[in-house]
């Protein structure tokens, strides 16, 4: 119950730190990645603001325990593959073209209406159809 509680708290925090930032609103993402055009620095600061505590994570983290359970996520491979690109590009494509990417499309859904369930549901067929992609082009490499 304890790790449930601490779950939906950590969200909820999450969420309403999106929310206060203005990450929810397509329109400024979109502005962070208009270089050449208008320019909104501001997603800069909030991926700053999300970096530097992780980092500090990662290196307190190391040879403890969760307080709820469990263990901690091992930190992410350095190794740059043919996946994690491919990963990167189709997300920096959804992420250009809608202005959401997973976490302020959850908190959009409470006042985006139909756009962002419709997101949404794009995004969770992508979810769903990525391992079969992965499976299909890890045999395409392999008969090469």
């Amino acid at each position: 119950m304890l790790r449930i509680f601490l779950a939906l708290a950590a969200g909820s925090l999450f969420g309403a730190g999106l929310m206060l930032s203005g990450m929810t609103d397509t329109a400024k993402v979109q502005g962070f990645l208009d270089i050449f055009g208008n320019w909104d620095p501001t997603l800069a600061f909030v991926m700053g603001g999300a970096l530097l505590p992780m980092a500090l994570a990662w290196r307190l983290t190391e040879g403890r325990k969760p307080a709820a359970g469990g263990s901690f996520p091992s930190p992410p491979s350095a190794e740059l593959d043919r996946r994690l690109v491919l990963g990167s590009v189709l997300f920096g494509i959804g992420w250009g073209l809608v202005g959401l990417c997973p976490g302020p499309a959850m908190a959009s859904l409470s006042y985006n209406s139909w756009q962002g369930a419709l997101f949404l549901a794009a995004m969770a067929c992508g979810m769903l159809a990525a391992p079969r992609v992965s499976r299909h082009l890890d045999r395409g490499a392999a008969n090469a």
